[in-house]
């Protein structure tokens, strides 16, 4: 017997987000390669560049790299190897600790990472088609996806607001702006909670 519409809209909902959310994974790993190719990279290697984009100018530890980006040393030696032969990233005695090497982008690498953090632009226009509000939902739903799957120990710990000692949730309840920042020591809101932010201190870290 066929199925009908009324058989599909029986997926879970949960199955139906996990579809979703795997289409855009395709998507995403087809274009990142295509815009590399482009530009005579491998994903991996666009990737450590925006990675070190951020970091700049203290740079980066290999061991650090491979981390974040959930590869293995061996690949992100590789990796590194290779975009120093191009020309894009320097190593050189880190200053927290001279017995390591800190990976730094050079002249030429922050203008190729500038290139590389376009990549994306597509996704970015097809953000722009929500409303504000949905945004701010899809971003709260995307973190607590995120913080999830590093419990589980499926990705590596990001700089989230939600695992900062800095971070303070709803300290003012009835406000727009119901969390604080003890870095900024500022109040601020769902929509301004971050993925990715410099300044954060793990929660297990000593201040």
């Amino acid at each position: 017997m066929a199925k009908t519409s009324q058989d599909a809209t029986d997926t879970p909902l949960r199955q139906r987000l996990g579809i979703g959310l795997e289409k855009i994974s395709m998507v995403l790993k087809s274009q990142a390669w295509h815009d590399a190719n482009l530009q005579g990279l491998t994903p991996t290697q666009g990737k450590i560049l925006t990675l070190l984009r951020d970091r700049q100018p203290v740079g980066m530890r290999l061991s650090e790299v491979a981390d974040v980006l959930g590869i293995t040393s061996p690949t992100a030696s590789d990796a590194v190897a290779v975009l120093s032969k191009k020309g894009l990233v320097d190593k050189q005695r880190s200053t927290e600790d001279a017995r390591a090497i800190s990976i730094t982008l050079s002249a030429q690498g922050i203008q190729q990472a500038e290139q590389v953090m376009g990549w994306s632009d597509f996704l970015l226009s097809a953000i722009d088609d929500l409303t504000e509000f949905e945004q701010e939902i899809f971003l709260k739903g995307l973190i607590k996806i995120i913080r999830s799957l590093q419990a589980e120990g499926y990705i590596t710990v990001s700089r989230m607001c939600l695992t900062c000692q800095f971070f303070h949730p709803n300290q003012y309840p009835d406000s727009q702006h119901p969390h604080h920042c003890g870095f900024v020591d500022a109040p601020f809101g769902d929509r301004d909670l971050r993925i990715d932010c410099p300044d954060q201190l793990p929660e297990e870290a000593e201040v």
